[in-house]
């Protein structure tokens, strides 16, 4: 399984509107993935949220990622949450430091994410942002990594030139979906 450029977080306490709605719109404007989050609600509540998202997913060949280490094909780890057994199909981990880094590696996680790139008001108590020098530095060491934290379109193209394999996003994508063209039109004219 292979994730696309542009990874989807989501947080509802940011969103406008319900989050299923987010996301939807999220999915209209063209994202193929989308981490769910929302590891505060009760286990029952966020399985049925996981199987609304998947059907919004599913018409578009679209993959649901879910945050946290329980019984899920595709799972994204905490720097800290042990490493789920058996191995579901795809693993990735939080990365804030080398040494995190070369955890996710020895594991065999299939991605990272590196944060915070930038300043980003959800993402406290990680240290200063990295800056593109800081996550050039990370991403040398990475299974394919994903740059997260304060990235704009217009950042997208330091991030990906300092060695990231796509961008995750999520206040900015929760706040106003209809940015997600932006960050892929970003994510294509990079490539090009």
């Amino acid at each position: 399984m292979r994730l696309p450029p542009l990874l989807v977080l989501t947080d509802r306490s940011q969103c406008t509107g319900p989050l299923v709605d987010t996301v939807a719109a999220a999915v209209d404007g063209g994202a193929r993935a989308v981490v769910l989050r929302e590891k505060d609600l009760p286990e029952g509540e966020r399985n049925c949220l996981a199987e609304e998202l998947r059907a919004l997913l599913a018409p578009v060949g679209g993959v649901l990622v879910r945050a946290g280490a329980g019984g899920a094909a595709a799972v994204h780890l905490a720097a800290r949450d042990p490493f789920p057994q058996p191995r579901p199909v795809l693993v990735g981990r939080s990365c804030h430091s080398s040494d995190e880094l070369m955890r996710a590696r020895a594991e065999g996680c299939d991605y990272v994410m590196i944060s915070p790139v930038f300043p980003t008001p959800s993402k406290p108590g990680y240290g200063p942002p990295l800056g593109l020098a800081g996550l050039a530095s990370l991403a040398a060491l990475a299974p394919p990594a994903y740059a997260l934290g304060g990235i704009r379109p217009a950042d997208v193209p330091g991030c990906l030139a300092a060695g990231a394999r796509g961008i995750a996003v999520m206040g900015p994508i929760m706040r106003t979906p209809s940015i997600v063209p932006a960050y892929l039109a970003a994510l294509e004219d990079t490539a090009a």
